[in-house]
């Protein structure tokens, strides 16, 4: 089999935490587990389909078995770089640990960044403050309908966050809002994100677009793999804010997506054309839709759909293409707070290449993902962290 041949499809189940990491009370999230938890407050899933993958022999999911044979190759993975942000984990998952977190406001934004922010947009700001952003919509929608005021607010992630309805604040206009932020935010404050989110509506029924949200982040400090892969003369191809993250490095396309159902769509549209190198999707409902507003049914109905995909993602698949399905980071649905939380990262590899029942045990890293990517791949990828396991699962040519 040729290079041309093999394609990796890297699926990313957005806040799809399997239990605490072992300092996870350095981040108060002690006990944490996505999935684990999810299934005792629901009295147990059926995600038959992961399953056959080993689901079940990474946690104790209720209603999910562990699997003495498995369909393909599972494990979990430990987080090495500090933080339990989006940004973090992909550039990880990518093969780049990092050595600092990213600065965050657990108070709000200092009054310096805000006043310059508010001097170079010629506009005063409501909010300033951590909140779940529905809920900031909830209680600061009315006011900024009769003021023209921006929304800004931040999590226990790296973001400087801007809401505004577009009827108040034209979505051009939010857009130019976040790049003044990004440009401006540097230093002790240069965030790992600037997100702007557009919603509609009146008081009591706001919505947020997800499709029209724009992420602004900071380039990874040094090359990924997705840098590498492109620069072998791959292509790599994302599915929805997956290009946001990497702030386009390495992507020739990255559609925006407005939600898990239009993500799946188009990852089997990608897959029908064939190709090679990377197809890159982020499934975020788990995490923003389910995860942050602490919606069990939510979170398990997203799940049960995704579980339903597998096999026409299976069927899908050409004799080349290798499937790695992991998560970025937790978000228990269960937990207090509206938080991510710091968790291992599940990781299920399939796909005729693969052999079956391998268990890779507890990765060192998300890093290794990457670095096994660019042996699939064969890449010569020498500055990537992480361990390799692509020996482990491939099947002899």
């Amino acid at each position: 089999m040729s290079s041309a041949d093999k394609r990796v499809i890297w699926v990313i189940l957005d806040g799809v935490g399997v239990g605490a990491l072992p300092d996870a009370s350095e981040y108060d999230d002690e006990g944490a587990n996505t999935l684990g938890n999810l299934a005792d407050a629901l009295g147990g899933l059926s995600l038959p389909n992961m399953e056959a993958l080993g689901l079940g022999n990474l946690t104790n999911v209720v209603g999910v078995a562990p699997y003495s044979v498995t369909r393909g190759a599972y494990g979990k993975m430990s987080e090495v770089s500090p933080g339990k942000d989006s940004t973090t984990g992909h550039w990880e998952l990518a093969g780049i640990i990092l050595d600092r977190p990213f600065p965050v406001y657990p108070e709000g934004f200092p009054a310096e960044v805000v006043e310059r922010f508010e001097e170079l947009i010629g506009v005063k700001v409501l909010g300033n403050k951590p909140a779940s952003g529905t809920v900031i919509i909830e209680e600061l929608g009315e006011e900024h309908l009769k003021t023209g005021r921006p929304i800004l607010y931040t999590s226990a992630d790296s973001v400087f966050q801007l809401a505004a309805n577009k009827e108040v604040i034209p979505l051009d206009e939010l857009y130019h809002m976040c790049e003044v932020a990004r440009k401006m935010l540097r230093g002790e404050h240069m965030v790992s994100r600037v997100i702007a989110r557009p919603f509609i509506g009146s008081p009591g029924s706001f919505e947020r677009i997800g499709a029209e949200r724009l992420d602004l982040s900071l380039p990874p400090p040094r090359p990924s793999v997705l840098d590498m892969c492109s620069k072998a003369g791959l292509p790599v191809k994302g599915v929805g804010k997956v290009g946001d993250l990497y702030a386009g490095r390495g992507f020739e396309s990255s559609p925006h997506t407005s939600g898990n159902q239009e993500t799946m769509s188009m990852i089997l549209q990608e897959i029908s054309r064939g190709g090679e190198g990377i197809l890159m999707a982020n499934l975020v409902d788990f995490d923003m839709l389910y995860g942050h507003r602490r919606d069990c049914p939510g979170f398990a109905r997203g799940l049960k759909e995704f579980d339903d995909f597998l096999p026409e993602l299976g069927r899908a698949m050409k004799r080349g293409d290798i499937c790695m399905v992991v998560s970025d980071h937790g978000c228990d649905p269960t937990y207090g707070g509206s938080d991510h939380t710091r968790e291992y990262a599940l990781l299920l590899v399939f796909g005729k290449r693969v052999a079956p029942g391998i268990d890779l045990g507890i990765r060192e890293s998300f890093a290794d993902c990457g670095k096994s990517i660019a042996d699939f791949l064969e890449i010569e990828a020498p500055d990537l962290d992480g361990t390799s396991f692509a020996e482990e699962v491939l099947l002899p040519a």
